[in-house]
């Protein structure tokens, strides 16, 4: 039989923990949950008129034709689960972690295939025990047609899902004390959390400690970058933290952590750069040094971490803009979008830069970055010998620099590329030479100010 394709409700659940629960009592864990697949789940399953595609020991895979009876299905079945786990204790409980999509499968043999399946599982993945967590699809198809609240976690990225997923939590009953999700800023945003003391020596603490605190500097002097306050991440010292749930809570899109261990004289501090909405790890290191002076130390480290950290963030933030719907760009994502191609001269890619960076520019004319972005490009068009007219193409590389440095005087992002192509053109090299130092005195971990300055 060959496949068939068509569009579809797809629930994926799984039971939370249930490697412990097998391991603490398999004989008990097994018969209960045979005995809630046939009381409650297989019941409401086809009180739906879903369609039971198969089942994973500890999970289950089901189509249902509308979204609305497969959300319906899902709320009902959490909440019956719930009142069955009532007698028993915390650790002995049986609960569902559900995910729900609507979107293409393809249906073969019985079973099935497809985008809307492998973003059913991820979305499963994010749901807490007794919860659901269903796409912005979901959501808008089932607007006003369901007694539930929904809680936007924003957009998601989801692993070998190829564009971020807009990603609610349905509310299936009252809550004592709801999490708080912050929404995530318009900016690309971190935490630093406290580094773990592997020395295991309690006054090893405060170079710890001292240690963040010069990242965290180091990090603020990024200006696109938003950094939390060390009051804030902090709070999770000591803690067992689960990254994406921390993310949440504190509304970042990045979280940094590390350890420090010390042998003697000796002092190994690791870092590790991690996306809070996946938990993908981004970048790890490690740092070698002598702990006789203390804060050369520290400051050599902060430095090393915040000049690979913006390079790597950056060309995540990019990844993150390029799997954007191209309806709805903000002057940041065109910016990001034109990033890649600065040094790309062919014929194409310049018009596509001149493209990206205009719309950036019209949407917010005094986006600093656009503009200084759009003077270094321009000039570099002229240095390689890539326009037709010079003279019209040097004109608009030192228009673009001053708009830029005229909107925003203290972002390194501006200075640098500002001062270059005002030096390039002879303008006034003692006031280039005076911008491109203010840039590494506000960012002394900014790699392409050095080499502006060099030039």
């Amino acid at each position: 039989m060959s496949p068939i394709r068509r569009l579809a409700a797809i629930l994926a659940a799984d039971v939370a923990g249930y490697s412990r629960l097998i391991g603490a009592d398999e004989e008990g864990t097994l018969g209960r949950l045979k005995a809630l697949r046939a009381e409650i789940i297989d019941p409401k399953i086809a009180g739906y008129n879903g369609r039971l595609v198969k089942t994973t020991g500890d999970g289950l895979l089901v189509e249902f034709a509308s979204v609305v009876e497969a959300v319906r299905c899902a709320a009902e079945l959490q909440a019956a689960m719930a009142e069955s786990n009532g007698p028993q204790p915390p650790d002995h409980r049986i609960e569902f972690r559900i995910g729900i999509h609507q979107g293409d499968i393809v249906v073969e043999n019985g079973d099935i295939f497809g985008d809307g399946v492998n973003v059913a599982a991820r979305l499963e993945g994010l749901a807490e025990p007794g919860g659901i967590c269903v796409s912005a699809r979901v959501r808008e198809d089932t607007a006003g047609r369901l007694d539930l609240a929904f809680e936007d976690m924003g957009e998601q990225s989801l692993k070998n899902i190829s564009r971020p997923v807009r990603v609610f939590r349905v509310v299936t009953g009252p809550r004592s004390a709801p999490e708080p999700v912050l929404a995530l800023p318009d900016k690309p945003s971190i935490a630093v959390l406290p580094f773990a003391n592997m020395s295991g020596d309690p006054e090893q603490e405060y170079f710890a400690d001292g240690m963040v605190e010069e990242i965290i500097t180091a990090l603020s002097r990024i200006r696109w970058l938003f950094v939390i306050a060390r009051n804030s991440s902090f709070t999770y010292k000591g803690q067992a933290v689960d990254v994406k749930q921390m993310g949440r809570e504190l509304g970042v899109r990045y979280v940094l952590e590390g350890s420090v261990r010390k042998a003697g004289q000796r002092v190994r501090i690791t870092a590790q750069l991690i996306d809070a909405a996946s938990g993908a790890h981004l970048w790890a290191d490690r740092f070698d040094g002598s702990i006789e002076d203390v804060f050369e130390l520290q400051d050599q480290v902060a430095i090393s971490v915040a000049g690979v950290i913006e390079p790597t963030l950056q060309a995540a933030e990019v990844r993150r803009s390029a799997a954007r719907p191209t309806k709805d760009l903000s002057a940041y994502d065109l910016y990001l979008r034109a990033l890649p191609h600065q040094f790309s001269f062919g014929t194409d890619r310049n018009t596509l830069v001149i493209d990206l960076l205009g719309q950036a520019i019209e949407r917010d004319p005094h986006y600093g970055p656009a503009l200084a972005l759009a003077a270094f490009f321009h000039a570099q068009l002229d240095v390689n010998g890539r326009t037709d007219d010079r003279e019209a193409t040097q004109r608009t590389a030192i228009d673009f620099a001053r708009r830029a440095l005229r909107v925003a005087h203290d972002d390194p992002e501006v200075l640098g590329p500002g001062a270059f192509v005002l030096g390039w053109y002879g303008e006034d090299i003692d006031v280039a030479v005076g911008l491109i130092d203010r840039c590494l005195d506000l960012n002394p971990s900014f790699a392409r100010g050095w080499y502006w300055s060099a030039v």
